[in-house]
């Protein structure tokens, strides 16, 4: 699929403060982010679309608000892509699309991440993939901890992905 030509940028003010989001014209989540990266993120890998401020489609609206009410499955139903994005073919896009069988309140680690997008042993690099994630949140690399249990590594900050495993109920180690 080709990437999109303009992507709307809006905000959504949630619990752990205001999200940033970039759809395109058909209302699908090309892009997610915690605070002033999303701008950055949408150039980086769709360098040929224009941005646009606009309104959050309501489908979205609707499901994040679900979300943060308690329905944690509320994610599934957004509509998201990822085709088209620079990032193409290879790990990063295989553990990016690993990240949307991980269900809520259920954790796995780097490791474990890296094994699903067909890497064992490749930690380190299922971080890097994780922490270039366009649309966190979406797919939730806060399911994602360390070998140990811990919380680590989150773009958004380790206060917010404690605060979104404790709402999705995931049990830590």
């Amino acid at each position: 699929m080709s990437p999109p030509d303009r992507l709307i940028l809006s905000r959504v003010e949630s619990p752990i403060g205001p999200l940033a989001l970039a759809c395109d014209a058909a209302g699908v989540v090309r892009g997610v982010s915690f605070g002033d990266g999303l701008i950055k993120a949408m150039r980086r890998e769709y360098p040929a679309a224009s941005l646009s401020d606009g309104e959050t489609p309501a489908a979205v609206a609707r499901a994040l608000a679900a979300y943060f009410d308690g329905d944690r499955e509320a994610l599934d139903r957004v509509a998201w892509s990822l085709d088209g994005a620079a990032c193409g073919d290879g790990f990063q896009p295989r553990v990016w699309k690993a990240l949307a069988d991980v269900p809520a309140g259920v954790t796995i680690s780097y490791g474990e991440m890296a094994k699903r997008a067909g890497e064992p042993g490749a930690a380190q690099a299922a971080g890097t993939a994780l922490n270039r994630n366009p649309i966190p949140l979406i797919l939730a690399c806060h399911r994602v901890v360390g070998a140990d249990g811990s919380l680590t590594g989150f773009g958004g900050g380790l206060e917010r992905k404690g605060w979104l495993l404790r709402h999705e109920g995931a049990l830590l180690i």
